[in-house]
């Protein structure tokens, strides 16, 4: 007998091992893609859902490659976002928490030490036995605090691709930011903090800083012959001139080839990270481990796209400058019952005052660089899939259209920041190898929100969020939206104080209400000034959806709306004021922890409203 417990304990240990290699075996690569800035309406699929069309309203689109992945997967078509704003809309999505829980409001520098946070997506795949990548923009402004309490860059990718040391490299089209203390080999006492520059084929490197121009007249003509050359034209405010240098650059053509833009490299050096298996690859001087394909992958891209610069290829901006495009119509009587709050967002970024030719350039290279992104997807998808089934691996694909919307002259402004819906209507597509819980060609159309992207990837990981330690996450697994197993929600919500100030929204099927939250953005006073304060200054505005689903008209204030717009105002506040509301005062560089909690409604987020 006593010969036979050595073989029995080795057996057991085999058996553990080939369970234990089993289950990872089965975890599903998964690739999380998220674009930048994108409207819905640059998608053939959605539009002939939300609108019942193919192209745009205003005019010609191409998105085949996206197309194809709604044919393979599932539409969440009525998914919104929870803050129309780069930075806050990445962190819901990383941390899986409505903005008036995790205290991050808008682009504020935060850090993981202040007592309610919690570890970001790409860190719960690790201990889930994932390996993390990350290539292009992140745009998660998550810090770490030192021993010091100072505050440093914090990682949660393993590997991390970042758009910024690829640009210095020459792997893009167009890059900037940072601070600079050495140009072209000459070393600066000051580090240069307002340098923009485009890449050309040859790789050599054009120069946009007033601050550099002050230190050298090497580079004072470059501006001026970049506008030129690639056709700028920059945002410019009513009654001022168009810049060489500032204004954010809302048409042009890239001074790259389509494949070798910013984006395209993104794009490029996903795949090599999937063909290095267990092997380095360099980027220039940057080096980078190569996927290991005996675990799994949480893969994330961060396209550009079509964010400002907009900079399609060239062959892409000529196919597009065929086409003629509706303007959007804008009358300057919509500021009479504009919001003060959302008219503060128009007035920042208005388009209304362009010529008609500005305005036509502005679109047709908008829905060009959409186009050209759309090949990219398709082909980071595709090489995505080829890779898994190449390793015998079940996979996974969540495709975000933008991480918010964006106007085109819609009222009488660009850019983003607002809860219209040109803003927030930003739909997810899941492609499964397992069609059971994606089907595909299925369309949902309940209401999705971005908290569910988190709980999603969790859950395809293997993760059972009914553990407590997943509590904290504020969305739905989508597979179980599909299966109906998760509530049915008759609202969104949202909450954002970027560029406009603090603004909560709510949206049902028939109206979307938004209002001011707070005073000021001092947190932790004042924080329930909204229960109180007048209609007035809650500064509402409230559209009627069956009536005016282009959100121009707003009846805040007209009587034959009051019953829907108290019932709508108490529910959102109860919500986002009341039930575990976090504010926190993260200091400049993120080096704060003090929270203030308010959680006079809980349960209030019940997910039921009838009006």
């Amino acid at each position: 007998m006593k010969n036979l417990k050595p073989i029995i304990f080795f057996t057991v240990t085999l058996l553990i091992i080939a369970v234990k290699t089993n289950a990872q075996e089965q975890k599903p690569n998964i690739l999380y893609i998220l674009t930048d800035d994108q409207r819905y309406d640059s998608v053939k699929t959605f539009n002939q859902e939300i609108d019942g069309r193919e192209m745009s309203e205003l005019g010609y689109i191409e998105s085949p490659e996206v197309d194809k992945l709604a044919a393979q997967g599932t539409t969440f078509i009525n998914t919104y976002v929870q803050a129309a704003g780069c930075a806050p809309s990445r962190a819901v999505i990383l941390q899986g928490r409505y903005t008036f829980r995790s205290g991050v409001y808008e682009f504020e520098y935060h850090n993981n030490v202040a007592e309610h946070m919690k570890p970001s997506l790409p860190e719960q795949m690790v201990t889930l036995g994932y390996q993390t990548f990350h290539v292009g923009k992140l745009g998660y402004r998550l810090k770490e605090l030192t021993p010091s309490g100072k505050t440093k860059d914090y990682k949660v990718f393993q590997t991390d691709i970042n758009f910024r040391p690829l640009g210095k490299e020459g792997f893009t089209d167009y890059s900037g930011g940072g601070w600079w203390n050495e140009v072209d080999g000459v070393k600066y006492d000051k580090p240069i903090t307002d340098i923009h520059f485009f890449v050309t084929p040859e790789r050599n490197f054009e120069y946009i800083s007033k601050q550099l121009n002050e230190k050298t007249d090497k580079y004072e003509h470059v501006a001026q012959e970049v506008t030129k050359k690639y056709d700028l034209i920059r945002h410019y405010k009513v009654g001022k001139k168009e810049s060489i240098y500032d204004g954010m650059i809302i048409s042009g053509v890239s001074p790259r080839k389509a494949g070798e833009t910013r984006d395209g490299y993104y794009a490029h050096f996903f795949n090599e990270y999937l063909v290095h298996e267990n092997q380095q690859f360099n980027a220039g001087k940057l080096n980078f481990q190569g996927v290991d394909p005996s675990k799994p992958v949480f893969a994330h891209i961060g396209f550009d796209f079509p964010h400002t610069p907009v900079l399609p290829p060239a062959d892409f901006r000529e196919r597009f400058q065929k086409y003629t495009y509706n303007i959007p119509d804008f009358s300057e009587k919509e500021f009479a019952t504009m919001a003060k709050q959302m008219k503060r967002q128009i007035t920042s970024k208005p388009s209304y005052h362009f010529s008609y030719e500005e305005k036509q350039k502005m679109i047709q290279d908008y829905y060009a660089f959409c186009a050209y992104g759309d090949q990219l997807v398709g082909k980071a998808t595709k090489d995505f899939i080829a890779y898994s089934e190449k390793n015998n691996r079940p996979w996974l694909i969540i495709y975000v259209c933008g991480d918010h919307g964006w106007k085109l002259n819609e009222h009488g402004g660009v850019s983003k920041f607002t809860p219209w819906k040109w803003d927030t209507h930003n739909p997810v597509i899941v492609v499964s190898s397992d069609k059971n819980k994606f089907p595909a060609g299925k369309v949902v159309k309940e209401f999705t929100e971005f908290v569910d992207i988190a709980p999603t990837a969790l859950a395809a990981a293997g993760a059972d969020l009914n553990q407590e330690k997943f509590n904290y996450l504020d969305g739905f697994d989508l597979a179980k939206v599909v299966s109906k197993e998760a509530p049915v929600r008759d609202y969104i919500i949202g909450e954002s104080h970027a560029v406009t100030g603090p603004r909560a929204y709510i949206r049902t099927k028939d109206y979307v209400l938004s209002l001011q939250t707070r005073p000021s953005k001092k947190e932790g006073e004042n924080m329930k000034w909204a229960l109180i304060a007048s209609w007035e200054d809650l500064d509402p505005a409230l559209y009627d959806l069956t009536k005016d689903p282009r959100e121009v008209n707003n009846v805040a204030f007209k009587k034959q709306y009051n019953d829907i717009a108290t019932k709508m105002k108490e529910k959102l506040l109860n919500i986002v004021l009341g039930d575990n509301r976090v504010e926190v005062d993260w200091e400049k560089w993120g080096t704060g922890t003090k929270v203030y909690r308010s959680n006079f409604a809980p349960d209030a987020h019940d997910y039921k409203l009838k009006l």
